[in-house]
């Protein structure tokens, strides 16, 4: 009589691969938790509002293999339409944020509006781990989108400071941080990387009159 060896072999495999994947960090095996998106939505200030911006974030990120994370718009927006005004520092998790390069810039929401926090040209980088032109440089990219105060929450007012909460390409104004934390002088609003100066319009060749792109921050907040 011939005997035949169970086959055990697909059952290992399938065993091994759960432990494989199991292992595998939730944002895909990137350490990445912060980053300046490459490229704006296409429409200067009117990023889609802030699901908009969102939705930028999460696609920047999964183009990298950071996808698996909630990746939310540091972003502030004002009261109205009866909805509340909205924080940016609200809206990013508690931290630590670590760049593309898995250099710590934060470790909490305290800390990153704080005078020690890390954020700066050679740290506020791209999804990609690519440095932002800024102030100096041939062509200044150093303004980027938060509509807030330097605490990190929105601005009460008349002031227009959010695009028409990130829904206008036209009129308005946005309050704009510098990532280099360098600019015209030695002053605070000079050196903050999120509320330096207000833009000169919402489209894109306002942005860039003075010293934008339209980028803006995104922090994986889980």
């Amino acid at each position: 009589m011939r005997f035949t060896r169970p086959l055990l072999w697909p059952a290992c495999t399938a065993a091994a691969l759960l432990a494989a994947c199991s292992s595998v960090p939730s944002g895909g095996g990137h350490p990445m938790s912060f980053f300046i998106t490459s490229a704006n939505p296409g429409q200067g200030g009117n990023l889609g509002g802030l699901a908009g911006a969102d939705a930028q974030c999460q696609r920047l990120a999964g183009g990298v293999g950071a996808g698996g994370r909630t990746w939310r718009a540091y972003l502030s927006t004002t009261a109205a339409a009866g909805r509340p005004a909205v924080n940016a520092r609200d809206r990013i998790g508690p931290g630590p944020w670590v760049n593309a390069k898995g250099v710590t810039v934060a470790t909490s929401v305290a800390d990153l509006h704080s005078a020690g926090a890390r954020l700066g040209k050679d740290t506020s980088l791209t999804e990609k781990g690519e440095a932002v032109p800024g102030y100096g440089d041939a062509v200044n990219r150093h303004d980027i989108l938060t509509g807030s105060q330097p605490n990190g929450t929105f601005i009460a007012g008349e002031v227009n400071s959010t695009c028409a909460n990130w829904t206008s390409s036209d009129a308005g104004a946005a309050m704009v941080g510098h990532h280099d934390r360098t600019g015209l002088d030695e002053s605070a609003p000079a050196k903050s990387w999120n509320s330096s100066h207000q833009t000169k319009g919402c489209s894109a060749d306002a942005l860039k009159s003075t010293g934008g792109a339209g980028a803006f921050y995104c922090f994986a907040a889980d």
